[in-house]
């Protein structure tokens, strides 16, 4: 067996709790910890270039193993030198197994259901072998593009609808080729609807997968560089959480993901259910976690890293995080405020005097700029939070910092 290139070790915790800073040790560089990953699903964060990336002051990137499968394809990113070199990334990187798309494109297929949702979404309430398309219409399960069996995944293509099957085999076959630092074993991740039953066995399914999983990797010649991540299920249910944490510890992964979908109310739960069972020096990482408040929940819950598309999704709508909330810069009252997307914000597009009243224009005449500018300004707000929360965890300050940042943070809407 090849020595693990992936190491992990911890600087400081909070007294009498669990939140951390250390330090995750990659061939392409070091992660200090906590750390938010965007995520460049095709190999890019939309619209941003990697030296703009890395001036949000990132320090990895996520990309996607089903894009990148279907487009360009693995075997162009392996001929172009690996994820990092094919777009010029020069620092860690991250794949996902391309489990999530299990739900995307079967359960939850043409539905609102994200990673982590609202308590009041009803979505979470829809009759069992039913989805909701956006004109409120149901559609027959049999119309999902994505089939789960024993052996893996049978899915159609978004692109042309061609078919195609992941393995857990397949899953890392790619990763192997992506060449991502650190991969994701394959899992499967249920609606948040189904029944105990069904999760039951969708977990005893990732279990299995990832025994799987980690017996390919070992077996390539990519094992001794790249790191493997083992995925906890079990949705919001305890003793699944427990029984999935436990038993994907003791398989000899590298770090742990946390997967699943979930109401926001379950988060610090399933965190607390799940960081209860796992040896300390395996680094966590949640999967889907981007949100401000969310980030600092996992933090304290000791994540130590965390990847999501909302930044930058909510930047490409004209959202730009402060530190009262999430606002729109489409229009409104930003329409004549002359003045930077936040006081005192350290991104570039701040500290350069780009004014909210420019930015609602140019999304109003529907420049490219727009989404770019808040793109970089949502990256910044997310990495400055964790890594302030890194300090502060040194500092001894977690409980205050977190409380003080989020003290005049509001929901939209409230």
């Amino acid at each position: 067996m090849s020595k693990s290139p992936i190491s992990f070790k911890i600087a400081a915790t909070v007294p009498g709790g669990r939140a951390r800073a250390g330090t995750i040790s990659t061939p392409h560089g070091e992660i200090q910890t906590p750390a938010f990953i965007p995520v460049g699903t095709k190999a890019t964060v939309k619209g941003l270039t990697p030296e703009q990336l890395k001036a949000t002051g990132a320090q990895a990137f996520l990309g996607n193993t089903y894009h990148l499968y279907l487009q360009p394809g693995h075997q162009v990113v392996a001929a172009g030198g690996g994820l990092g070199e094919f777009s010029k990334w020069k620092g860690p990187t991250f794949t996902d197994s391309g489990g999530f798309q299990v739900f995307s494109l079967g359960v939850a297929f043409g539905r609102s259901i994200r990673k982590v949702t609202k308590d009041t979404d009803e979505e979470l309430l829809l009759p069992a072998g039913e989805m909701a398309r956006g004109d409120g219409r149901n559609v027959s399960a049999e119309f999902k593009p994505a089939i789960v069996g024993e052996d893996g995944v049978t899915f159609r293509s978004h692109i042309d609808g061609s078919a195609h099957m992941f393995t857990p085999e397949k899953s890392v076959e790619i990763q192997n080729a992506l060449g991502a630092d650190i991969i994701f074993a394959f899992d499967e991740c249920p609606a948040p609807n189904e029944s105990k039953h069904y999760l039951r066995e969708a977990l005893d399914r990732t279990h299995r997968w990832a025994k799987r999983s980690l017996v390919a990797h070992r077996d390539s010649i990519s094992a001794g560089k790249q790191g493997i991540y083992g995925v906890v299920q079990g949705g919001r249910h305890e003793d699944l959480r427990r029984e999935s944490a436990r038993k994907i510890a003791e398989m000899g992964f590298d770090g742990i993901g946390v997967g699943g979908a979930f109401a926001r109310k379950d988060l610090d739960s399933v965190a607390s259910w799940v960081a209860d069972e796992l040896p300390p020096e395996l680094p966590r990482h949640m999967l889907g976690i981007g949100e401000p408040p969310d980030l600092l929940a996992a933090i304290e819950k000791g994540y130590d890293t965390f990847d999501c598309v909302s930044p930058a999704r909510l930047a490409r709508t004209g959202y730009a995080y402060t530190k009262e909330g999430r606002i729109s810069l489409r229009g409104g009252s930003a329409r004549d405020e002359h003045h930077p997307i936040e006081a005192n914000c350290d991104c570039a597009p701040c500290k350069a005097g780009f004014t909210r009243s420019y930015i609602a224009h140019l999304f109003r005449a529907d420049e490219m700029l727009g989404p770019i500018l808040l793109t970089q300004h949502n990256l910044r707000f997310s990495v400055r939070l964790v890594e302030e929360a890194r300090q502060a965890i040194i500092d001894g300050q977690f409980p205050r910092y977190r409380a003080e940042a989020l003290k005049n943070w509001r929901e939209p809407g409230n």
